[in-house]
């Protein structure tokens, strides 16, 4: 799972940008006499150890608790969202409207019994304008008997054009014909695409699952006010539990005989519940992670994801949910998940900022790494607060690096990781300190804050849960130096048009 950032050039087609962070000179009144930047280091190696009797491990929050409790009636809208087209005058509203089911003999609703109509405008009162779109159900069925099969209720996209650039809109969404609309929800459209327009903030976290340290992850997210939020992969965890609603911190671990890895969907009902307080307003955008393939009948993975979520891939260019990307002001997203072939994809891609939810490993920990003069910065940006167990040991310890033929990777097929080829730890499977390219590392929950500048400059603060809100815990500018590290145009040969494009 990762997340690029480029960026956009006004002579260079907007689909094309790359995730960059854009930056002016320190002349243009950035004060970073108390915060470092990129053109410090490289900085020694740190690693800040778990606070003595912080708990690594959470716990789910339970199906009696009320914020993740189905409160509408009948076909009211309920886990309402808003997600972003590929440009700034676009955005998706998604709802679910019906009951899921669970059981044996499922009955799967309707798509077309309910109509997907949302009304909206600048002003509360009239709601001006009016836009329809699709729905579907899905299911997740198991070939085996004694497993509950699950019918999701109805899902809805609608998208919305011709919106103005910096701008906050009212909406309601549902079905006007049989008074199942949802109450007035507000969002704010992002800067106008280009040079020089910047959104405030944007916030970046992975593994979230709902747990209560989810809780503490999103009510300090929310408290910081961001423009975006970007989930950069493993959502729910459903997948950790068993479809009668049994739970556990280690699949493999309490599960390993049964016949398929199963999942509990109404989790991804809870989550949804639980985040329509943030998310109806902050645009979220999401990519998969291990924890959505979700097999099921017939070798069917990723239906919940690909159905729950609106995603512009089409806007974008893209054949798949599996990668697309989108423009926030003068910024450019790329979002790759990893279960899609890339090949010859991103061979000419000039990228200054990656973020990973996770590093090669499954590593649920906090990473910042040193930069390569012209190369990028790699952030994991960790752990939001999933169940599975926080990681607090390093395999540069002593007495903690696997046995090569430990680390089978069965879905990706062969071994998460090979050998080094140079440096310190040419010829091992592990360092034996930590490693010259990470900067900063600890193990905590929490999540991202990233402020585009200018051109040439951009803040990153990492925000640790068990921390007061305004407090960072790692915070550093990363800088650009076009001058230095000029970006030449090249072309690359898309997968699925075979199209040259310009890269620059």
């Amino acid at each position: 799972m990762a997340c690029f950032l480029s960026l956009t050039k006004p002579t260079i087609p907007l689909f094309v940008s790359l995730l960059l962070l854009l930056l002016l000179p320190l002349s243009m009144g950035i004060s970073s006499s108390k915060i470092r930047t990129t053109l410090d280091g490289p900085f020694e190696p740190v690693t800040v150890p778990l606070p003595s009797g912080f708990r690594g491990l959470t716990l789910d929050l339970p199906d009696t608790d009320p914020r993740v409790q189905r409160t509408v009636k009948g076909f009211e809208p309920e886990q309402i969202s808003v997600s972003l087209s590929s440009s700034h005058d676009s955005v998706w509203i998604s709802w679910i409207t019906g009951e899921f089911q669970i059981g044996d003999n499922i009955k799967p609703l309707n798509p077309k019994s309910v109509a997907s109509v949302v009304r909206y405008g600048k002003l509360r009162f009239p709601l001006s304008h009016r836009a329809t779109g699709y729905s579907l159900v899905y299911n997740q069925l198991y070939p085996f008997e004694g497993l509950q099969n699950y019918s999701s209720g109805i899902i809805h996209h609608v998208r919305l054009t011709g919106l103005k650039p910096d701008t906050l809109y009212y909406y309601r969404c549902g079905d006007p014909s049989i008074s199942a609309m949802s109450n007035i929800h507000y969002f704010r459209t992002v800067p106008a695409s280009g040079p020089r327009s910047y959104p405030k903030r944007i916030a970046l976290v992975g593994d979230l699952g709902l747990t209560y340290n989810t809780t503490s992850t999103v009510s300090h997210l929310a408290r910081n006010n961001p423009d975006l939020i970007v989930l950069v992969g493993d959502v729910s965890y459903a997948n950790l539990y068993l479809t009668n609603g049994t739970g556990s911190d280690c699949y493999s671990c309490d599960f390993s005989h049964t016949p398929i890895h199963e999942t509990y969907q109404p989790r991804w009902d809870y989550w949804g519940r639980f985040m329509q307080p943030v998310v109806s307003k902050v645009p979220l955008m999401v990519v998969e992670g291990n924890h959505e393939l979700e097999e099921q009948a017939k070798n069917m993975t990723f239906m919940s994801y690909s159905s729950r979520f609106a995603f512009p891939y089409e806007e974008s260019g893209s054949s798949s949910t599996f990668y697309y990307s989108f423009n926030v002001g003068g910024i450019h997203f790329i979002m790759l998940g990893a279960y899609i072939a890339y090949e010859k994809l991103l061979l000419s891609i000039s990228v200054v900022l990656n973020l990973t939810s996770q590093s090669y490993q499954q590593v649920h920990a906090y990473e910042r790494s040193n930069r390569d003069p012209c190369g990028p910065v790699y952030i994991t940006v960790g752990d939001g607060g999933n169940r599975e167990k926080m990681a607090t040991a390093h395999a540069d310890e002593p007495g903690n690096c696997p046995d090569p033929s430990t680390t089978p990777d069965p879905i990706m097929g062969g071994f998460c990781v090979s050998n080094f080829t140079s440096g310190p730890a040419a010829g091992k499977f592990c360092w034996d300190r930590q490693p010259d390219y990470s900067a900063y590392r600890e193990s905590s929950f929490g999540h991202g804050i990233l402020e585009v500048k200018n051109e040439t400059h951009a803040l990153w603060t990492w925000h640790r849960n068990q921390d007061m809100y305004k407090k960072a815990g790692d915070q550093i500018y990363i800088v650009r130096q076009p001058h230095k590290c000029p970006i030449r145009p090249k072309v690359i040969q898309t997968l699925e048009r075979r199209k040259v494009i310009p890269i620059t």
